[in-house]
C-alpha cells in the first residue's frame, strides 16, 4: 500500500511515552542495552525517540508512516483532543493510578506526540511504513519486539487468522523475544481466542508467559504476553 491508497482519517495517531512503555512491558534499561529493538506498530509513541537519546537501538514501524511528518502531527493533535473527550465521558472504564486525572493523561499523550514527530523529522530512517501482516525485515533482524495496543485490542475487527499471521511475522523477524500488551479488547475483556493462540504458539516450540505488569490504565489491562524463541524455534 502506498501513501495515495491510505486514508489518513482511518488512522488514529496517538501514542504512549517512553516511561509508559517501560512499565507496560516491565522493562529495564539494562535489558535493552546492546539489543536491536522493534516497536510494531508504534503509532505516535515516543519510545523510539527517547530510546535513541539514551543510546538504545530502536526502530519503529507503522502504517501511519506512509504519511508526512506534518500530516501526522496535525492528525495527532486532532486525535488527542477527541480521545481526551472520550476518556472524560467514560472515566469509569479507566484506572487513574498511573495518571492523576484526564489533564495529566493529556499531558503525557501530548509529550509523546511531540517527541515522536520531532524525532521522525530528524531521524526518518528509524520510522518504517509497513502494512501488517507483512514486515519488510530480515529473519531474526531484531532481538526484541514490542507490540502495544493492536493485537487483541481490536479483536472485534481483526479475526484470529489475521492475529496469527501477524504473530508469525513477528516471530520470523524476532531473534529472542516478543512482548505484547495488553491482552484485553477495547472494553476490557480478555481476548476470546487468547488461550487458543497460546496453544498454537507452544506447539511451534515457543515459550509463552502471561506476566503481570506495573501499569494499568484501561481496566483489566495489566498483563502482557512474553514469547521467547527456543534455539529450535
Amino acid at each position: 500500500m502506498n501513501k495515495a491508497g491510505l486514508d489518513l482519517e482511518r488512522i488514529v495517531f496517538i501514542g504512549r511515552t517512553f516511561e509508559e512503555y517501560m512499565a507496560m512491558f516491565s522493562l529495564s534499561i539494562e535489558e535493552l542495552e546492546g539489543k536491536k529493538i522493534l516497536d510494531c506498530p508504534a503509532g505516535a509513541c515516543s519510545f523510539t525517540a527517547i530510546s535513541r537519546q539514551k543510546g538504545l537501538d530502536v526502530t519503529a514501524c507503522d502504517i501511519a508512516y506512509y504519511h508526512s511528518n506534518e500530516e501526522l502531527a496535525n492528525k495527532g493533535e486532532k486525535d488527542l483532543k477527541h480521545a481526551m473527550e472520550s476518556v472524560e465521558k467514560a472515566k469509569k472504564q479507566y484506572v487513574f493510578d498511573y495518571f492523576q486525572n484526564v489533564e495529566d493523561l493529556a499531558q503525557h499523550r501530548e509529550r509523546a506526540l511531540i517527541d515522536c514527530t520531532v524525532d521522525m523529522k530528524q531521524n526518518s530512517e528509524r520510522y518504517i511504513p509497513v502494512t501488517l501482516p507483512s514486515l519488510p525485515f530480515e529473519n531474526e533482524q531484531f532481538d526484541i519486539i514490542l507490540s502495544a495496543h493492536f493485537l487483541f485490542t481490536y479483536g472485534d475487527r481483526l479475526d484470529i487468522a489475521f492475529h496469527m499471521e501477524v504473530m508469525e511475522e513477528l516471530i520470523r523477524v524476532a531473534k529472542e523475544e516478543i512482548r505484547i500488551f495488553p491482552l484485553v479488547d477495547l472494553i476490557g475483556n480478555r481476548y476470546e481466542h487468547l488461550d487458543e493462540m497460546v496453544k498454537k504458539l507452544q506447539i511451534k516450540g515457543l515459550q509463552v508467559e502471561e506476566i503481570r505488569v506495573p501499569y494499568e490504565f484501561q481496566q483489566n489491562a495489566n498483563t502482557m504476553m512474553k514469547i521467547r524463541k527456543n534455539d529450535s524455534a
